[in-house]
């Protein structure tokens, strides 16, 4: 049966306590996270122009359109901003590792992963950091975060890669230790080197996925070379 188009449009019902809490709540996060990553990609993208140290708290609050006072309830200090991006990436990493066919050699899933992982660190205040000739004279504040990072993540990487040697590999541990340490040492070994070639303006459009195939090319010929 028609409605009468006079009849008063009943309203929806309320929502219950409950339901608003949690809807309220629910918009609060998202309204936090979308700052976090608006000072995040702030920092990255100053950091690459300016350098760490020309780089201001006020500047990044600026650039995300926040105050400084809020700037610091998302971050200590600056010096939280060097690496922002790390547990995602290494998270990524990690779950594309758990991705790659069981049968894969140890060393090619791990070096496909961290390909896979090019992408995302682009974007990232780290590859701001390592590959700004900005940043040349910050090198010492970076690279104590950057040494404790890597070995942490490497730790990490050793007890996936472990994970997934057969049972009876010979000294497994140590197998999984040396790809584990060998395919990060080629990481940044690449990023040493596009740091390098863009300080003495020697860099190409050699995207970096594909300087990394190289380096874990070599890598491999290293490995079949040796007796």
């Amino acid at each position: 049966m028609n409605q009468d188009p006079a009849a008063p449009v009943s309203a929806p019902p309320p929502r219950s306590e409950p339901e608003a809490a949690t809807s309220e709540h629910g918009l609060r996060e998202r309204k936090k996270e979308r700052t976090r990553t608006l000072l995040r990609e702030g920092a990255a993208a100053l950091f690459a122009e300016h350098g760490f140290a020309g780089t201001t708290v006020a500047d990044i609050a600026a650039c995300a359109n926040v105050s400084e006072r809020t700037f610091f309830r998302y971050f200590d200090s600056k010096e939280a901003l060097l690496l922002p991006d790390s547990v995602y990436l290494f998270a990524h990493v990690e779950a594309e590792l758990a991705r790659r066919p069981s049968h894969e050699d140890p060393l090619d899933a791990v070096c496909n992963a961290l390909i896979s992982a090019v992408a995302p660190f682009a974007a990232s205040s780290l590859t701001a950091l390592t590959h700004s000739v900005a940043i040349a004279g910050d090198e010492r504040v970076v690279a104590a975060q950057l040494v404790q990072l890597f070995a942490e993540f490497e730790n990490r990487l050793t007890l996936i890669v472990l994970n997934r040697l057969p049972a009876d590999t010979p000294q497994a541990d140590l197998r999984a230790g040396v790809i584990a340490g060998a395919a990060l040492s080629a990481v940044r070994a690449v990023l040493r080197t596009q740091r390098r070639r863009r300080a003495n303006g020697t860099l190409t459009d050699t995207p970096p996925s594909a300087l990394l195939l190289e380096a874990f090319g070599m890598l491999k010929q290293i490995g079949s070379a040796a007796p």
